[in-house]
C-alpha cells in the first residue's frame, strides 16, 4: 500500500548520508579528544622533562622516597607509632593537631593496601603535575584536595548516620585518613580538567564512584571529596585564564552608511589621472630672451 503511493518502508538514500556524515562527525570528535588528550597528559610534560631535565621531578622523588621512608618505619612496633604520632590523622583529634599533622600524612601510606603499586601512582601523579602545572600549584593541589576530605569528614560525622546519605557514624572518627591517595586523585581530577581529558577524568571519577558503592568506607567518601574540590579549583582557574578576544566590529558612520563600507576598512582604490606635462615654449630668434625688438640686443 505505501509502495503505491510512493513511500518505501525502508530508510532512503538521504536518511543513509545523514547517518554516515554523523557516524563520521562523531569518529573525528573522538579522534581530535584522544589527541588532544595524548598531547596534552603525554607530550607537553615529556618535552618539559626533556628540556628541564630531572629538576622538574623533585616532588614527585620527595614524594615517592618519603612513602618509602615512612612505610620501611611502619614495620616495626616503635616506628609505627613515631608514624601515627607524626603522620596519623583521625577526626577525633583536635583541630589544630589534625591541621598539623596533614602535610606529613601525604607521606604515610595506608598499611592494608599494596605499597608499591600506591608508590607508582604517587610518582606518576606528582610528576605530570610538576611538569604541567608546576612545583608551587602542585604542592598546593595535593595539600587542599587532602585538607579537604579531611574537614569534611568532621562534617559528616558531626551531621550523623540516617541524614541524606552524607552522614557517618561516630565510630568512624577514629578511622586513619586516606593519606597520600586524596592527593593523587585529586592531582589526576585536576590535570584531567585543566587539559581537557575526558578519559583520565572517566578513570579516575568513575573508579572513585565505583569503589564508594561497591566498598563504602572512609577512604571512598575521602576520594569523592577530593575529586570535587579538585574540580571546582580547576573551574576557578579555568574561569580567572585571561582569554583572547576578538575585535569588535567597529561603528558605521553615516558616510559608511551611505557608501557600505565599515569605518576602519581598506578603501577602495584612487584612480589618478595621468598627470600631462606641458613641454616648454620653443623660443625663435625674434622671441629669444634678452632680444629687443627686430631681433636687436641691447640697442636703444
Amino acid at each position: 500500500m505505501l509502495q503505491r503511493y510512493g513511500v518505501t518502508a525502508g530508510r532512503g538514500p538521504r536518511d543513509t548520508g545523514r547517518g554516515r556524515d554523523l557516524a563520521a562527525r562523531a569518529a573525528l570528535f573522538v579522534v581530535r579528544t584522544l589527541r588532544a588528550e595524548w598531547h596534552g597528559i603525554v607530550v607537553d610534560p615529556v618535552r618539559q622533562l626533556t628540556r628541564r631535565g630531572l629538576s622538574g621531578l623533585v616532588l614527585a622523588f620527595v614524594a615517592a622516597f618519603g612513602v618509602i621512608f615512612f612505610h620501611a618505619l611502619a614495620q616495626h612496633p616503635t616506628g609505627e607509632t613515631v608514624v601515627r604520632l607524626t603522620g596519623g590523622v583521625q577526626a577525633d583529634l583536635p583541630l589544630w593537631l589534625a591541621l598539623l599533622r596533614t602535610p606529613v600524612s601525604l607521606y604515610v601510606p595506608a598499611l592494608d593496601l599494596p605499597v608499591w603499586a600506591g608508590i607508582t601512582q604517587l610518582f606518576v601523579a606528582f610528576a605530570l603535575a610538576e611538569l604541567t602545572l608546576g612545583r608551587r600549584r602542585t604542592l598546593f593541589l595535593s595539600y587542599a584536595t587532602t585538607l579537604a576530605g579531611t574537614l569534611t569528614v568532621r562534617v559528616m560525622i558531626a551531621i550523623g548516620p540516617g541524614r541524606w546519605g552524607l552522614g557517618l557514624p561516630p565510630e568512624t572518627a577514629h578511622v586513619l585518613d586516606t593519606g597520600p591517595s586524596a592527593a593523587v586523585v585529586g592531582l589526576f581530577t585536576y590535570l584531567s580538567v585543566v587539559r581537557r581529558a575526558p578519559v583520565v577524568f572517566l578513570l579516575t571519577g568513575g573508579s572513585m564512584v565505583a569503589e564508594s558503592v561497591i566498598k563504602p568506607n572512609l577512604a571512598g567518601r575521602e576520594h569523592l571529596i577530593a575529586v570535587a574540590a579538585a574540580i571546582v579549583l580547576a573551574l576557578v582557574h579555568e574561569r580567572g585564564r585571561p582569554r583572547l578576544r576578538l575585535p569588535r566590529r567597529l561603528p558605521r558612520t553615516a558616510f559608511a552608511a551611505r557608501t557600505g563600507r565599515a569605518v576602519g576598512a581598506c578603501p577602495e582604490p584612487v584612480l589618478r589621472r595621468p598627470e600631462v606635462t606641458c613641454p616648454a615654449p620653443a623660443f625663435g630668434a625674434d622671441h629669444a630672451p634678452g632680444r629687443g625688438a627686430g631681433g636687436r640686443t641691447g640697442e636703444t
